[in-house]
């Protein structure tokens, strides 16, 4: 049995040991405070239409997020009426949650070193996909990648989004810190 009070995350040890120092000789910062970290992870899964027929789909969307990240995923809802859609006001269309400190490298690492290979015709994850303030996005097509998910037991295929939130300036110094990681970029 692990102890809560020593145990840290293997990428979180990995960053404080290698990885800011590697940086701060890369990009020549004269503190420890302007080195780039990871701040956040979003996960997020949208039901749209099938939220739309069944209400117990946004429900089991929950339910697999909240499996994924070790942690208890809020629903989302529509805050408008869409007629088109079939949507209405306060109707549950998705699921999100926000990962940070330990739980949220214990994520970045499932994702990196378990999820993505089990990516069917995986060739690594576009490096063109930062936002212009460093911070990464990416979606994944099938959340049954993840160890978490019982295959036998889903109901429904979800695609999900992924967010990576850092403390970088530029989309360089934000590749540089994910590439540390080991983020498998295809360019």
């Amino acid at each position: 049995m692990l102890d809560a009070d020593t145990y840290t995350p293997r990428l979180k040890s990995l960053y404080k040991d290698t990885i800011r120092a590697a940086l701060k000789e890369e990009f020549g910062y004269k503190n420890d405070m302007m080195i780039p970290r990871l701040d956040k992870i979003v996960l997020n899964i949208g039901c749209g239409a099938e939220a739309v027929r069944d209400s117990k789909k946004a429900k089991s969307a929950q339910e697999d997020l909240t499996a994924i990240a070790g942690q208890k995923a809020l629903t989302t809802i529509a805050k408008k009426s869409i007629a088109g859609f079939r949507v209405r006001e306060d109707m549950p269309l998705g699921t999100k949650v926000t990962l940070r400190g330990d739980r949220m490298y214990e994520f970045f690492d499932r994702l990196i070193t378990i999820a993505m290979p089990r990516i069917r015709d995986f060739r690594g994850v576009p490096g063109k996909s930062f936002d212009g303030r460093g911070n990464y996005a990416m979606g994944i097509k099938e959340h049954i990648v993840f160890p978490e998910i019982n295959f036998d037991q889903v109901d429904e295929v979800w695609g999900m989004d992924v967010v990576i939130a850092t403390t970088a300036k530029t989309d360089a110094e934000a590749k540089s810190l994910l590439t540390a990681f080991n983020m498998p970029f295809n360019s």
